[in-house]
Formats: structure tokens, sequence, C-alpha cells
């Protein structure tokens, strides 16, 4: 990725960062043994793969006694989807993003940067970490001349989700202002290229299936999407693909789980294809994970992906498994034909093959679903949280020896 000094000017303009050119105060160190106090930022509160993460570090470092706010661009109302630890504070500032025109964009941006800032001046935390490129991107800005160190995290593909010029300027000119830097995937990393902050870590999400998950329900037959309705997810793509597999597997259904813009298009296209009596789509799960025990195979069906939450989530919990090889992330998760089935990327043909293979051998789901439970010991949510544990680390150290000398 290139900066050049056009980026700077857009991004000093846009988001009125602009900071005097004098040294940022240095932050009181803390007295001795006294826990940090640590600041997570979110665009949202909702049952995406970001807000789950955050919840474990939340509750992780909150059940270690450390001080930790969530912030979120999110409803004053809104109750978060996942659980958090009693002592965590969650502070959702309001100003949900929302279609707008491009002046009113652009007064949005400036109003999240000013809530944000505002925050991080009353909670002054000792560390500030952010998820996604938006709220990554207003979290450096906000951050700057307070003397407080942030970690900006992406989790999603950057080089297939597009952000647009302005926010592709913006991301250029923040993330080497950042003092860390985190991805799921090298791949992802590699995208980057030198456009980042000295410190840059690879962590993976953690694959686990829910703790409380209730005993099985499904029918035998049921393969099951997840995931939010939009074009990445790849949903009309499966559609397709069960189309051309319906009549080799008539007693099967596909239930596509999550909500989204594109509901009414795809309902539409279900209908088009004859398959209102085989697909579901019932919403949103009432709790996380509810849908693997209505499931008996999983299908990710991606144009692209940061790393593929949902598909660590059935892997841990026994169900087998096929995924398109999208970059990034299914790859790095799944043995090919052993914990998994991967097949080539929008290959409709190929993942239709691939359904009635798996859907008419019993004793292959069977194999493939224990070789995934075991491939998912890698990414215990006990080793994720340690990456996670020694990255926040070092940046606490890095400023606390920065602020003695």
């Amino acid at each position: 990725m290139r900066y050049d000094r056009a980026s700077a000017a857009l991004a000093e303009e846009l988001a009125g960062a602009a900071e005097p050119a004098s040294p940022a105060p240095a932050v009181p160190p803390k007295p001795a043994g006294k826990a940090p106090h640590i600041a997570f930022v979110l665009q949202g509160l909702g049952a995406g793969g970001s807000e789950h993460i955050v919840s474990l570090l939340c509750n992780h470092f909150a059940a270690q006694g450390w001080t930790v706010s969530l912030l979120a661009f999110e409803h004053r109302e809104t109750v978060p989807y996942y659980a958090h630890h009693p002592a965590v504070r969650i502070l959702p500032l309001g100003l949900k993003s929302a279609p707008r025109g491009a002046l009113s964009a652009i007064g949005a941006v400036r109003a999240r940067k000013n809530a944000l800032r505002q925050a991080f001046r009353l909670l002054r935390p000792d560390l500030v970490v952010s998820f996604l490129t938006r709220t990554n991107i207003l979290s450096v800005i906000a951050a700057r001349g307070l003397g407080i160190p942030i970690i900006v995290s992406e989790r999603n593909n950057p080089a297939l989700q597009t952000v647009g010029p302005v926010w592709g300027a913006l991301r250029r000119w923040s993330y080497p202002r950042a003092d860390g830097f985190v991805t799921m995937t090298a791949g992802a990393m590699r995208y980057f290229g030198d456009a980042v902050p000295p410190r840059t870590w690879v962590i993976p999400n953690p694959a686990t299936a829910p703790a409380d998950l209730p005993e099985p329900r499904s029918d035998g037959r049921t393969i099951a999407a997840v995931g939010r309705l939009v074009p990445q997810k790849g949903f009309d793509l499966l559609l397709e693909a069960f189309a051309k597999a319906r009549d080799a597997i008539p007693e099967w259904k596909l239930v596509l789980w999550g909500e989204g813009p594109d509901r009414a298009a795809l309902e539409a296209q279900r209908d088009r294809l004859g398959l209102a009596a085989r697909v579901e789509m019932p919403g949103v799960t009432g709790r996380p994970g509810e849908w693997i025990a209505h499931t008996d195979l999983f299908v990710l069906s991606s144009r692209f992906e940061g790393w593929g939450l949902v598909v660590g989530e059935a892997m841990a919990a026994g169900l087998p498994v096929i995924s398109f090889d999208c970059e990034w992330g299914p790859a790095e998760m799944i043995e090919r034909d052993r914990s998994g089935i991967l097949v080539p990327n929008g290959d409709v043909d190929a993942l239709a093959a691939a359904l009635v293979d798996l859907c008419s051998d019993h004793a292959a789901r069977e194999a493939i679903g224990k070789a995934a439970a075991e491939r998912m010991r890698h990414f215990t949510p006990e080793r994720v949280i340690g990456e996670w544990q020694a990255a926040i680390g070092e940046v606490l150290e890095m400023t606390r020896r920065k602020v003695e000398r």
C-alpha cells in the first residue's frame, strides 16, 4: 500500500484532526501494582465476529482485575448480543452508522471522532484497542495528542472489502500512527506492506462452540449457513448450488441463519429456483451458536472473509464443513479433505457436487466432523487470548518505558 501527502492532507481536512506539532503529553505512570485500564472500541454490539472476540477479551481482562471499558457507536438502549463480565463498563455512544449524503456523512464522521475523543479524555485508559477499519481510523485520530497508546485490528479481507477512496486514504494515513496492528491472517498482514506501525501480530479468531450448547435437535438432514445477508457471504451462490443438488438429496433442507439488506433479494431467488419448501431463513438466533443444535452439515459460501468465525464454531462443535477456498481464513483452519472440504472459490458446480457427496455419505460426515473438532484445538480461546495478552502487554510495557525516560 502507498501513503502520500495527498492522503495526509485529506485525512487532516476530513477529520479535523490537526494537532500541535509539539510532542504528545505523557500519561503519568500508574502506581506500582495498580491494574491497567483498557478501552475497547467497536462499531456495534451485535452478533458479529468482532463483537464476539471483544467480549472474550473484555471478560478475560475484567476477571484479572483490570478496569475494562467498551465503547461502541450503538444506540444507548442497545443490549449486547454477547454476555459480558459484570465489571465491564459498556458505554454506547449513539451515532450509529446509517446511509447518508456526502455532507451529512462528513458531519457524522466528525461527531463520532469528537465523541470518542471526549470519552478518551474522561476515561484516560492506559491503552485503546480498536476493531474494524472505520472505527480504527476514528480511534487513531481521536487519540492524537492525548498520549494514549492504541492498537488497531483489521477483521476482514482488506484486498476485497472496499472502503472507498476517502476511507482508504484515511487508513493509509492513520494505521502507521498506531502503536500496534493486528490481523487474523498472514494474507491480510501482507496486504498492508509497510503501511503499519512497527509492532504487528497475526492472531486468529478462537474456535469454540458455546459452553451451554443445547442437545442436538436436528432432523439429521439439515444444511446450514450463517452470516449477514450481504453479497460477501455468497448466499446467492449457495442457493444456486443447492438448486443443482436438490434432486440428488431430496430429503435435505437448507437453513440460512442471519439478517441483512439482501433478505428480499435472496427470498426472491429462493422462490424463483423453486426452493421455497426446502430453504428456510429464520433470521438471527436468539443466543450465540444456537444454530449448531439444528445443523448436520455446515457450508461457508463467502466470496471473501477476514477469518470465518462460524467455520471455527461449526468445526469445534464437530460438524462437517464444506467451504469455498476464499481469501482469507478457511484454508488456515481446514485441512483439505480431512477436517473439512474446500472447493474452488465461487465454483457453484463444485459446491453442488460436494453437497451431494457429503449428504450422501454418513460415515464421511462423521469422520470429517471428528477431525474438525480435533483441528480446532489449535484455536482454543485460551491460546488466542494468550496471544492478545502478549501483544497488549508489549504495548503497555513500551509505553511504561517511554514515560520513565
